[in-house]
């Protein structure tokens, strides 16, 4: 039976010398794990169709305090608001 690195407590325990010294190189162990961590590598996150652009934009503290407290979620109310105000012409 294997001993457990993890006591019932979730505390993790030190390896002993023995344990470390039956480590073995991943290309070894599984060489499709090498090929399948370069392949997700390339590919990383998919293009998007229209960007978000960053800008840089100064607010008073008691506006970005308000928006804020509105809790997770404020930046897109905030673009919503202001999509809002452009097709009705207030910007």
């Amino acid at each position: 039976m294997r001993e457990r690195l993890v006591d019932d407590g979730g505390e993790v325990r030190e390896l002993t010398e023995a344990e470390i010294a039956r480590f073995r190189p991943i290309r070894e162990v599984d060489p499709g794990m090498i090929e399948a961590v370069a392949e997700f590598r390339r590919h990383g996150r998919p293009p998007v169709d229209s960007p978000k652009v960053r800008i840089g934009l100064r607010l008073a503290p008691d506006v970005v305090h308000g928006i804020r407290a509105t809790g997770r979620g404020y930046n897109a109310r905030v673009k919503k608001v202001l999509r809002e105000a452009l097709a009705e012409g207030k910007l």
